[in-house]
Formats: C-alpha cells, sequence, structure tokens
C-alpha cells in the first residue's frame, strides 16, 4: 500500500508568496520514502531539510522523519482527541501519520513547510478535496464571527482573485445570505487546480461545502471545507516541472535508515 504527500516550502524572507513544491513524502509498503523535486532547485534561497542535505538522495526510513513526525500532535497530549475531530477523524480509528499530515498540511509557525496530496479521482471519479480554510488571520474580525454560524453542509462559494499581487491564482471563499462576507482562501497548493476545473466543469458541478466548524481550535483548523468538481478528460494535477523528483531510481534500490 502506497500513500504520498507533497512537501512545499518558500524562503523565510517572503511572507505572502513564493511557496513552491520541493519534495514528495510517501509511506511505501511499511517503509517511509523522501526524494527532493526540482521546485527545491527553482525555489531562490531554498535550504535543504536537516539531515537531509543531498538533493539528489533517496531517504528511507522504517519510521517517519523527524522533520514531520514534529508536526503531528503527539497522542500524549490531552487536546489529541479534538485534534483528529478538528480534522474529520474518528479517534477510535486513528489514521496514518501521512493522513493527518494530509489534512492538517503540517503547518506551524517557526518555519515555512508545509505537505499536501495531490489529488486523485474518488470511486465515482470525481474530484474531492478537503483542506483547512486559509488566511483567516488576515481577514477582519466579522469573518471569524461569520465562520462561527456557518453549520455543517453549508454551501460556500468561490470567487477567483485575479488582482491579488501576491498570488495571480488565488481563490476566495465567501457566504451566501444578508450576512455575506469574504472568509478566507483556498490553500495556495489548490489554487491552480481550482482555475483549471472552473473553467472545465459547469457551476453546477463544482461545490464547495462547510465539513466543519471547530469553534475551540487554533484559527489555521478553525473550518474543514469539502470541495468536489467534475475531473476532465485530460485533467493531470502536480504535473509541472517543479514536481518531479530530482534523483533516478526506484523504491527497492533504498534502504531504510537505522534509527
Amino acid at each position: 500500500m502506497t500513500s504520498a504527500l507533497l512537501v512545499a516550502s518558500r524562503t523565510q524572507s517572503d511572507d505572502k508568496g513564493g511557496w513552491q513544491p520541493v519534495g514528495r513524502l510517501e509511506h511505501v509498503d511499511g517503509y517511509y520514502r523522501f526524494v527532493y523535486t526540482r521546485g527545491a532547485r527553482m525555489l531562490p534561497g531554498f535550504v535543504p531539510f536537516q539531515g537531509m542535505h543531498d538533493l539528489n538522495a533517496i531517504y528511507g526510513s522504517v519510521e517517519l522523519f523527524p522533520i514531520f513526525a514534529n508536526r503531528i500532535l503527539p497522542k500524549s497530549r490531552p487536546e489529541y482527541d479534538a485534534y483528529l475531530r478538528w480534522s474529520g477523524f474518528d479517534p477510535a480509528i486513528p489514521p496514518e501519520p501521512l493522513s493527518i499530515l494530509g489534512v492538517t498540511e503540517g503547518i506551524r509557525q517557526t518555519d515555512s513547510i508545509e505537505l499536501f496530496p495531490c489529488p486523485s479521482p474518488n470511486s465515482d471519479g470525481c474530484y474531492l478535496n478537503r483542506f483547512f480554510l486559509h488566511g483567516l488571520r488576515w481577514m477582519p474580525k466579522t469573518a471569524e464571527e461569520r465562520i462561527a454560524r456557518l453549520k455543517p453542509g453549508e454551501e460556500l462559494f468561490l470567487m477567483l482573485d485575479f488582482c491579488n499581487k501576491h498570488d495571480p491564482y488565488a481563490a476566495t471563499l465567501r457566504t451566501e445570505g444578508t450576512d455575506r462576507f469574504m472568509i478566507g482562501y483556498v490553500p495556495r497548493y489548490l489554487a491552480r487546480d481550482v482555475h483549471k476545473l472552473v473553467n472545465y466543469c459547469h457551476p453546477d458541478y463544482f461545490h464547495v461545502h462547510v465539513e466543519r466548524v471547530n469553534a475551540d481550535a487554533p484559527l489555521q483548523q478553525r473550518l474543514l471545507c469539502r470541495m468536489q468538481s467534475c475531473w476532465p478528460d485530460d485533467f493531470e494535477p502536480c504535473s509541472g516541472e517543479e514536481f518531479q523528483p530530482i534523483p533516478a531510481g526506484v523504491w527497492a534500490h533504498c534502504q531504510p535508515q537505522s534509527r
């Protein structure tokens, strides 16, 4: 069984833009593998991760690498069950680490790294993704108050922010009704896909809904959204040069590191 996440980074001096895929993290038949992608060479000022200094190497381990494991709340923390619920998981059925990271994005305030899954079609052949609303800390207080009144299943509406000087692919979400508000952003790693899907899919086949409102969670986990759309025949997410691995080779050539 294989699960995989893409790893994005930006330079520390670039506070609002410049995100770039720089690596790929996989869990393959009980082993973890990490490789850098060409985006690491394309991102100005990128510094390789601690203990992973060679961009051409294939890194393997029987345990999740510390730089990623440290982004998951420890099970010993009293809020761990709530942490899983905020992300849409059942605490009675513990998810695998990469599943947690794929929703929480592994974001920490102390660095500029996030993880995300490359979308794939679901069993119905549709595009389906869950994500936490981004950018709420930049919104006025009224947006936070409006989110508190949202209900699971309530529809949210997409707006493409073409004039955003930090990201021309930025996509915002707003509520409907008399108290209509722009409440935040679709994650940057999904924005290019959103632009493609909006152009391909009929509006009847593109929807964003509220999955969960976590009133007691930090802002970055306050609102969990669900996006579903058509999956065009020629749609290939994560296909740019920046997503391609640097090293040649296959998993069989990678020996797990001792811990």
